[in-house]
């Protein structure tokens, strides 16, 4: 049996057809969960942090991934976010240094996190603690929570065999005394854990008595739709490196359609892939029969 250029075209248009189909039309409407900003936090304090880098040892000793030592000098000491540093503190330092600050880079946590709506086979989930955790065991390596998180936080092991995802977990689960260790660990009480609600109002208080000290935001209150890392400083955040303008709509709203069709248009190209090898197949099928033909003669 013989198939067409014909018919061969039209099957690329009805293939061509479905995804545009599947990914086009209004973006669905997500009912708003009332119980998600009921959760445990976490409220840094910049202004309180002294860069002793605590919180990072305790981090990475609970992963076990503590700095090496040869002799009286510290390596693999990561200057970012990276698969052995889920949690890190960096300094901010205005050219003139009239500004400077101490800031923790972690993983946010969002209300509605982007990663876990990335994730095609749900190793990123939300507990109704808060925590974003992730399941090693579900994980194929896509990397497409790297790209839907605003915050550039997920890390991805390149170098290892069976690679995996890296982040802060929020330990608190695990941890003793059910805060997070970094939390335990801070000698000045620069972070803050409990109820959001509780650490929300703890932080507008202390900008209406202090309205010198910080800047007049708390930044995850809204940001993404709302994270369970919460922020005071005395600097911009723009400043300190988070990004700037984010949007309060929380990111699974705003990339739901396209995520949604992503399985289907790996499953179409993949039909796709087979019709034009059974195409190409059958083609030469037939061209073997007319040369076959030409030979024998009539």
């Amino acid at each position: 049996m013989k198939v067409r250029r014909r018919d061969f075209l039209k099957l690329g248009a009805a293939t061509a057809g479905m995804v545009v189909g599947a990914t086009a039309g209004p973006t669905p409407v997500r009912a708003a969960d009332p119980n998600r900003e009921r959760c445990k936090a976490m409220l840094f304090d910049a202004t309180r942090c002294i860069g002793c880098r605590a919180c990072q040892t305790a981090c990475r000793d609970g992963f076990g991934m503590s700095p090496t030592r040869d002799g009286d000098e510290l390596y693999d000491q990561p200057t970012g976010l990276s698969t052995t540093c889920p949690c890190i503190i960096q300094e901010y330092r205005s050219e003139d240094g009239e500004e400077w600050s101490f800031i923790k880079r972690q993983c946010m946590h969002c209300l509605d996190p982007g990663c876990a709506s990335a994730c095609l086979v749900n190793a990123l989930e939300r507990t109704p603690d808060g925590a974003v955790v992730y399941d090693v065991d579900k994980c194929i390596g896509c990397r497409y929570c790297m790209i839907a998180c605003p915050f550039d936080v997920p890390t991805f092991e390149y170098d290892k065999p069976v690679p995996s995802i890296r982040k802060c977990t929020f330990c608190f689960v695990t941890s003793e005394g059910n805060v997070p260790r970094c939390v335990a660990r801070c000698p000045t009480a620069a972070m803050q854990f409990g109820d959001r609600a509780e650490l929300l109002r703890e932080a507008r208080s202390r900008i209406h008595e202090e309205p010198d000290r910080y800047v007049d935001h708390i930044y995850g209150e809204h940001e993404a739709g709302g994270t369970a890392a919460l922020y005071l400083a005395g600097v911009s955040f723009d400043k300190l490196g988070f990004p700037a303008n984010l949007s309060d709509r929380p990111i699974p709203d705003l990339t739901k359609t396209f995520l949604n069709s992503v399985p289907l248009v790996i499953i179409l190209w993949a039909a796709f892939g087979t019709g034009l090898h059974r195409f190409v197949q059958r083609r030469e099928a037939g061209l073997e029969e007319v040369a076959e033909e030409v030979e024998t003669g009539p």
